[in-house]
Formats: structure tokens, C-alpha cells, sequence
């Protein structure tokens, strides 16, 4: 098993959302999050400059099976991308070990 962490920009979350569900991802976490990167220009938006570090994000946490990690990724990466600085971050590291506490169940059973 594997956790996907994805940063995402928040104006692409429903999008994201919709596309993961379309695949097959049925359960994630997520949290809205704020960070700081290593951009130093911002976007001028009637005369005012931002930082885009400053962009809402949405923090997701999904844990699948190892067979289904690329099309996970490669599903967030072509939907929340803009093209723009600021389009996130996406992370992938394994889990030992999930279990559902309703059931007992452990491993893949715990988490389908």
C-alpha cells in the first residue's frame, strides 16, 4: 500500500475531487493548508501584487493499493494542474500496515 499527499491549488479541489471518484479513489482526507515555497514573484491583480505562496491550498491524504499508485498520481497531476507556479506538490511513501476498526480488517481489506 501507498499514501499519495498531494498540495493542491484550492480552485482545483472539486475538479480534482470529481476526477479521483471517476477512477475509483472513493475515500480521502483533506484539510485546507496554508505554506510558504521558494517563489519570489508574485501576480499583480489590479495593481495589486501577491504572493503566490500565499494561494489557499488543499492538503489530500490517500492511501491505495501499489497496482493503483500511477493512476492515482497521474489522475491529481493532469487535473490540478494550471500550468502557473503554485501548482502543488504530490508525494507518495508506503504504509506498513492499515485497519479498519469497525471490522478488524487489516491491509487491503481495511481500506476498500
Amino acid at each position: 500500500m501507498k499514501k499519495i499527499e498531494a498540495i493542491i491549488r484550492k480552485s482545483k479541489f472539486d475538479e480534482v475531487k470529481k476526477a479521483l471518484h471517476n477512477v475509483g479513489v472513493v475515500f480521502f482526507s483533506y484539510w485546507d493548508v496554508t505554506g510558504v515555497g521558494n517563489e519570489k514573484q508574485g501576480h499583480v491583480y489590479r495593481g495589486v501584487v501577491y504572493s503566490t505562496s500565499d494561494i489557499q491550498r488543499r492538503y489530500l491524504s490517500i492511501v491505495v493499493s501499489d497496482d493503483f499508485v500511477e493512476t492515482t498520481v497521474n489522475t491529481i497531476m493532469e487535473t490540478a494542474k494550471t500550468g502557473n507556479v503554485g501548482d502543488g506538490k504530490i508525494f507518495v511513501s508506503s504504509i506498513e500496515e492499515a485497519y479498519r476498526i469497525r471490522t478488524g480488517e487489516s491491509g487491503y481489506e481495511g481500506i476498500n
